[in-house]
């Protein structure tokens, strides 16, 4: 490779493994109870009283989902665990290997009312500021902003310890993906063109989001969509087929995560569900076809970054499901495998935007697992006719000649469009806990 494609491939390739990273439940309680426990560490003890600031898109994506390891939903019991469990150094992962003694406790804590959430409208869209005191009155708070996993300031009793300084809230953006002078051409470049071995981790990704899918079908998880789609394909009464496998892979392991399973997940973009849907569908296809791992491994990369970079223009939290995101991702994944190139890829996309795009997120919850198989259902579909050159028309709706500006689109009905679909959203979920 010449000088300037090596370069940027590096880019690439740092992308990936920034944003590709594992996490263990929803990354919206996790976030909280990632600031509490910052903010506990830096008082050195364990709290008297915990007051928790979130964005409303915080709070709507953690008010009904399950946290890992408790049987309960919600940021109150995520907070109760930070301020007493977890270590901040494990970012998205410090609530592994919870304890029933210590879900006791931090039911306890909930129960008592040391645990305090509150909505802060007049902040970015991914914000938690976490404040822990002491009986003495002094109080420690650790503030996350833009990804869900970076902690920008830490005070304790007024004072700044820490303090990094964001970047311009770009819809929620942890960076502005014009600076990288990335373009979707440069990613399927890297996708093809990029020697194996430095490729060959992301292959963890599938290791590791196919063990939640097996353990979404081999118990009784949430809505049990994909243990239900798997006993219909066992009947006859569905078809074997990649569409159906990818749907119902997918949906098991977003039955399990929604439901709490305590197993971690390879996120993306700081969404585990993303992460789930740029995943499992590409593992579908390659058990159905045998792939060899530098195929999966190519067609994982190739998902893994458009979800990224189409994810740059829509912000990690909106009003509109990030399953459409991956979905269309994934689609270019398994279009790979299928034997699709970068025409078939673009073509995959414009399906894609001109069938799902609107489809709204109305929190973490159970219930996703409904919108991820159909997203996936919708990919597999668009893969498959992009594949046969059949592309919806530039003449309609949002789709554009080019790829590029097609993406730019989706990204501002999402951001800019929905957001007072977001405003209306918020206030219906609030009104069910008043």
């Amino acid at each position: 490779m010449v000088q300037e494609e090596t370069a940027k491939f590096d880019v690439i390739l740092n992308l990936l493994k920034t944003e590709v990273v594992p996490a263990l439940g929803c990354t919206e309680p996790i976030a909280v109870a990632l600031a509490v426990a910052k903010a506990r560490e830096t008082l050195a003890e364990e709290p008297v009283k915990v007051d928790v600031l979130v964005s409303p898109n915080i709070f709507k994506n953690g008010m009904g989902v399950g946290v890992p390891g408790t049987g309960l939903t919600g940021l109150p019991i995520a907070a109760a665990l930070g301020s007493i469990y977890g270590r901040s150094g494990d970012c998205l992962e410090l609530l592994k290997g919870v304890t029933p003694d210590v879900v006791e406790k931090a039911k306890s804590i909930v129960e008592n009312g040391i645990v305090n959430i509150d909505i802060k409208r007049d902040s970015p869209k991914l914000y938690v500021e976490a404040s822990c005191a002491n009986s003495n009155g002094n109080r420690a708070r650790a503030t996350i902003t833009q990804r869900h996993s970076n902690i920008t300031k830490v005070e304790f009793d007024g004072q700044v310890l820490e303090c990094s300084t964001p970047g311009p809230d770009n819809s929620n953006n942890s960076y502005d993906i014009s600076t990288l002078n990335i373009t979707f051409h440069d990613i399927v470049d890297f996708a093809t063109d990029v020697p194996f071995e430095k490729i060959k981790f992301i292959l963890e990704s599938a290791e590791m989001n196919n063990r939640i899918a097996q353990e979404g079908l081999d118990n009784d998880y949430g809505l049990r969509i994909g243990k239900t789609l798997k006993g219909k394909i066992d009947k006859g009464i569905l078809s074997d087929d990649i569409m159906n496998n990818a749907m119902l892979l997918t949906a098991a392991a977003c039955d399990a995560r929604m439901a709490g399973c305590a197993l971690p997940v390879m996120s993306n973009s700081g969404s585990g569900n993303q992460g789930l849907t740029a995943t499992l569908p590409i593992s579908a296809v390659a058990q159905k076809f045998n792939s060899s791992e530098e195929e999966i491994a190519r067609a994982l990369v190739l998902s893994h970054l458009i979800a990224i970079y189409i994810k740059q223009y829509l912000g990690r939290l909106s009003a509109l499901c990030g399953c459409v995101v991956s979905s269309a991702a994934a689609g270019c994944g398994a279009c790979y495998l299928l034997g699709g190139g970068k025409k078939e890829y673009i073509y995959t996309i414009k399906n894609m935007v001109g069938s799902v795009t609107g489809m709204i997120c109305d929190g973490a919850k159970e219930g996703c697992t409904l919108k991820v198989s159909s997203g996936v259902g919708a990919a597999i579909q668009s893969a498959l006719l992009a594949l046969d050159g059949i592309v919806i028309s530039s003449n309609d709706g949002i789709i554009d000649d080019d790829v590029e500006k097609t993406i730019r689109n989706l990204g501002e009905i999402g951001s800019d469009g929905m957001s007072k679909t977001d405003e209306l959203l918020l206030q219906i979920m609030e009104s069910k806990v008043k």
